[in-house]
């Protein structure tokens, strides 16, 4: 799935957030979220801030900005959403 091709998906299902999730160091299930509307396709480039201290075994705080990268290609609907 390109950039533009995420965004088709995320607005024919009236996607409102994007839910950033990776794993830490241990396995642990992490996640940012953030509204779709401050997504852009150059998101997909540059990627996307957030505060590695808050993850064990990231980095301390102070070194603590840490920078992730989506793949459009792993986008998919959480079916255990429910607003």
């Amino acid at each position: 799935m390109t950039p533009k091709e995420f965004f088709d998906f995320a607005s024919s299902h009236g996607a409102e957030m994007v839910d950033l999730k990776f794993s830490d160091l241990l396995g642990t299930w992490q996640h940012c979220s953030f509204p779709i509307e401050t997504w852009d396709e150059g998101t997909f480039e540059n990627g996307v801030g957030f505060d590695g201290s808050s993850i064990r075994g990231w980095q301390g705080i102070h070194v603590s900005d840490m920078l992730a990268v989506p793949d459009p290609a792993t986008a998919c609907l959480d079916p255990f959403f429910a607003r």
